[in-house]
């Protein structure tokens, strides 16, 4: 929950810089996707069909890879701009940003065993179910991580960093954007 420092006296949260909005912004889709890859990996666990559950994982896995291609240049503008600008003031060897990056290593863990362990298929119930779990835990480690980001880490950031430092980060995230 934030605190009073973080909320304008109609107790509404503080506008973000433009370079935290967008990185905000940015969570929307992927929230999307990542929503979808748990949906379809709940159904396809739930499938009777060998056939049908064959199907599924090819299109879960399509869906999964289509979602790191997004996920990867977010996580590159954070840790590689964001929490660098963040460490001069909070540190870096313990608090949210130890935290923030050990959400983003399992998280890209998880999914890449996910991708890993579906190099080659197989329709059996205890394959389709250990791996889908990998997608769900997935699901669960960035849906807790985001809202950390929203409700924590932007906040502290928007407080924090210098109007030359929300520039530089600026620049940083929307030549990112063009990667």
């Amino acid at each position: 929950m934030l605190g009073c420092h973080h909320m304008s006296a109609d107790h509404q949260p503080e506008e973000l810089c433009e370079a935290l909005q967008i990185l905000k912004n940015e969570h929307i889709e992927l929230n999307e996707q990542k929503l979808e890859l748990f949906e379809v990996a709940g159904s396809i666990m739930k499938e009777s069909s060998s056939e049908k559950r064959m199907e599924k994982m090819t299109e879960l896995r399509h869906k999964v890879e289509a979602f790191m291609t997004a996920l990867e240049p977010h996580s590159q503008k954070e840790e590689g701009h964001l929490f660098e600008l963040m460490a001069a003031y909070i540190g870096r060897s313990h608090g949210p940003l130890v935290v923030m990056e050990m959400e983003h290593d399992q998280a890209k863990e998880l999914i890449s065993a996910f991708l890993k362990e579906t190099e080659v298929m197989s329709g059996t119930r205890e394959f389709v179910h250990e791996t889908c779990k990998l997608v769900i835990e997935a699901y669960h480690v960035l849906t807790s991580h985001f809202m950390k980001e929203e409700q924590v880490l932007f906040p502290m950031a928007q407080n924090l960093l210098s109007a030359d430092e929300k520039e530089r980060l600026l620049e940083a995230v929307r030549e990112g954007a063009h990667l």
